[in-house]
């Protein structure tokens, strides 16, 4: 596993008496694209949100590039930040400002970038995710779910990071608009050589934009392989998830009042 260049290693989480993470072991190579896959409450935005020090693990190895991570602070962690990209859920856009200056945000308030610069820097990323420059002066309310999930990447791109994490970067968009953000993200990655983990439970937008696939369940990775592996995976949890069938070794919990 040290061959990644992000890995955690027996990363635990819990919140009370609730465990979320269990023991997470991980790796991704270098400029791969890895996309974990799992039901909803199974852990894969905690698992994030302790790669990123949102979260602090409760115990475990977290190492980007070879270095440790968990225990950061002060400049240093905010070094290491600087090192990553995101695109949220819900697009997480600033609706008091305009869409060039959401691109830009990172880099006028992060970076100290001079604002001039950092507007030419978000136009020529609009224009990468196939917006107009025109689009830039608009706000988020101005536009439809797939413009603003374009404007999220756009944002997640700005500073070219080393590393990129998509949070369910297709919920809520029709079947063409995801196809369309899958090959954004792809063509993106693919620009910067980035390294990436993507959380989703769209199995189209696993396939399309993944090197690898990893499947969480209970806060344990329970299968990792290449993408073109998934459908002869042999692991009756995976089976059952990407087919998305009811019966199988995957029970949703049901709580009665």
């Amino acid at each position: 596993m040290s061959e990644g260049h992000i890995v955690l290693q027996d990363v635990h989480k819990s919140f009370g008496r609730k465990t979320v993470l269990n023991g997470i072991n991980l790796s991704v190579p270098k400029g791969q694209s890895l996309v974990v896959i799992g039901g909803s409450g199974t852990g894969k935005s905690v698992m994030l949100k302790c790669v990123l020090g949102i979260l602090q693990a409760d115990r475990g190895s977290i190492k980007i590039g070879g270095e440790e991570v968990t225990k950061l602070s002060g400049v240093a962690r905010d070094n290491y930040l600087s090192r990553f990209g995101m695109l949220f859920q819900g697009g997480a856009l600033f609706d008091s400002l305009s869409v060039w200056e959401n691109v830009a945000f990172g880099l006028i308030q992060g970076r100290n970038m001079a604002r001039a610069k950092a507007r030419d820097i978000a136009m020529e990323k609009l224009l990468q995710v196939g917006l107009t420059s025109d689009v830039g002066a608009l706000y988020p309310a101005e536009l439809s779910g797939g413009m603003q999930k374009r404007v999220g990447l756009a944002r997640a791109i700005a500073a070219d990071p080393e590393i990129i994490f998509f949070d369910e970067p297709t919920t809520g968009l029709d079947p063409i608009m995801a196809d369309i953000i899958n090959k954004l993200i792809v063509d993106c990655v693919k620009r910067l050589g980035a390294t990436t983990i993507s959380i989703t439970h769209d199995m189209a937008s696993a396939r399309k934009i993944a090197d690898q696939i990893a499947m969480i369940y209970k806060g344990q990775i329970i299968w990792q392989g290449e993408a073109k592996t998934i459908d002869y995976s042999q692991n009756p949890y995976v089976d059952q998830f990407i087919h998305g069938r009811g019966d199988g070794p995957i029970k949703m919990e049901v709580f009665k009042a």
